[in-house]
């Protein structure tokens, strides 16, 4: 099990990320574009992905990723379930999400970050 602390430390430790309010969650965001939410009291963060990440996480962590289930799933919204994932997982999937919503010139400057760049 991961805590909310370890992913909110985790979030915040990726490059010009900051936490803000959203609605009754946590938000963490990279140039004002959230990549995560946090729900602490179910235990589970939202993240931005591509679609074609979305599936590869959702295939790869058997159960602990899933789509989010309703429209915003279909934009690459993906839950992530704490009590289940690893905590490899829970960094790479982070990390994509933080690199779904970075800008170019941000990604430039930490490609060791960029999956997609490899």
């Amino acid at each position: 099990m991961i805590s909310t602390e370890t992913f909110r430390q985790f979030a915040l430790s990726l490059p010009e990320a900051d936490e803000q309010p959203h609605f009754d969650k946590t938000s963490f965001r990279v140039k004002n574009k959230i990549f995560a939410t946090l729900n602490k009291a179910e235990n589970r963060g939202t993240l931005r992905f591509s679609l074609e990440n979305q599936d590869v996480f959702t295939i790869i962590s058997k159960g602990a990723i899933f789509p989010v289930p309703n429209k915003w799933g279909k934009y690459g919204w993906t839950n992530i379930d704490l009590t289940i994932a690893g905590w490899e997982l829970c960094q790479d999937a982070i990390r994509s999400a933080w690199c779904c919503v970075a800008p170019h010139k941000l990604l430039v400057q930490h490609p060791e970050l960029n999956f997609d760049a490899e």
